[in-house]
């Protein structure tokens, strides 16, 4: 994958994990949805994790 597409796609997870951030934000702690988009909070921020990586190691 070249620089410019992990780019991309590292940017788009960005704007997932803020879409998810805000959806916690507005679900009260009780709510049965909450498990789940923080479940999908997790995956977001651990594909990021991955996509930084790979994209500091395309750049050396």
């Amino acid at each position: 994958m070249t620089i410019r597409a992990l780019a991309q796609e590292l940017y788009q997870c960005m704007k997932r994990i803020e879409e998810l951030e805000k959806q916690l934000a507005e679900l009260p702690a009780d709510h049965p949805r909450r498990m789940e988009v923080e479940k999908a909070l997790r995956e977001a921020q651990e594909e990021r994790d991955q996509l930084k990586g790979a994209l500091e190691g395309a750049k050396s």
